[in-house]
């Protein structure tokens, strides 16, 4: 991808960005805010292309034929600086002192800005934010700064009010379900799942849709809710056994539950069918929504609930998912 005009949503912070460019009035210090997948970093590395293209078009975007805009497409700008950090949870004091300060006092090799983007910039120590501060506070006239966080409210006060401040919403769904069917020829019914589990985020869509282990969650927990309320005590705890391998993503497969049940409550409620997310399983969700009352299925979306913050707070996960197969056997 390289123009803004393939970026799906985020049009008024594409607009903003194309203005500055275009009008030449480039901040040294931005915050691009939004949590995983949101498109953080392609927004960056779109807006580092623009200002470094040597043939902008007209409306401040890149024409993505230039040496610079194939250098920039391929990680080898040389203006164009991404900050790495080695331990897992932290970019300390060191990164920024090395990979920012220490080079931003050298000119641009090839362009009119040098920029440097900061994957994780919320995982920077108070050391390394106050390091980077004085940078901030004093920079080249050349100098770009791109913090790219999921909360950007851990970053220090002094540094966010010396920043433009970009913060990415969810993108609407039809827009993303259309991305998802025209661009990766998605079936209709599995975009439709994929956007319920997105939840307005672009990257989580695109990786649901390409996750064969995904898929896999989603077909275990339906055949499990399909078939529960036959099942025998016995039955029962072979179910937990083997929802214990999907421990690690424990929240997809309760995800999944959820939808099914809500798929269930909006039918049972309105009859409508063009809601319905798990539209390949409505045969199933007329079933169940002819059997539940609007109380039981109320007691096992608040069981899901409970569940996840029974694990969150590391209680048994056998004991907790029994617990909630008992819950939705039972109502």
């Amino acid at each position: 991808m390289s123009s803004f005009k393939d970026v799906v949503g985020h049009k008024n912070i594409i607009q903003y960005i194309e203005n500055a460019v275009k009008t030449d009035k480039v901040s040294h210090a931005y915050i691009l805010n939004g949590e995983k997948g949101s498109g953080k970093r392609l927004l960056a590395n779109l807006f580092a292309m623009s200002l470094q293209c040597q043939n902008r078009d007209e409306d401040g975007d890149a024409c993505g034929k230039c040496q610079s805009c194939k250098q920039a497409a391929s990680n080898n700008q040389p203006d164009i600086i991404r900050v790495t950090h080695e331990k897992p949870n932290t970019i300390s004091i060191d990164d920024i002192r090395e990979q920012i300060n220490n080079d931003i006092v050298i000119k641009p090799y090839s362009s009119k800005y040098k920029i440097y983007i900061v994957p994780d910039a919320d995982m920077m120590s108070v050391q390394a934010q106050n390091a980077l501060l004085k940078t901030i506070e004093e920079p080249p006239a050349y100098a770009v700064i791109l913090l790219l966080t999921e909360n950007a409210e851990i970053l220090l006060p002094t540094i966010r009010s010396r920043c433009v401040m970009l913060k990415l919403r969810n993108i609407k769904d039809q827009l993303i379900k259309k991305y998802l069917m025209e661009q990766m020829e998605i079936p209709d019914y599995k975009a439709d799942v994929c956007v319920a589990f997105a939840q307005g985020n672009m990257g989580r869509a695109i990786m649901l849709a390409t996750s064969e282990h995904f898929n896999e969650i989603k077909e275990e927990a339906v055949h499990l809710l399909r078939e529960i309320n036959d099942m025998d005590v016995d039955a029962l705890e072979a179910a937990v056994k083997r929802v214990v391998s999907y421990k690690m993503n424990i929240t997809d497969y309760l995800d999944v539950i959820s939808v099914w049940y809500r798929d269930v409550l909006i039918y049972k409620a309105t009859k409508n069918v063009d809601q319905v997310v798990f539209s390949d399983q409505l045969r199933f969700i007329k079933d169940r929504a002819s059997k539940s009352s609007y109380e039981g299925i109320e007691n096992i979306l608040d069981g899901i609930e409970k569940a996840k913050a029974r694990l969150k707070a590391n209680v048994n996960f056998e004991l907790t998912m029994e617990l909630l197969l008992l819950t939705i056997k039972e109502n």
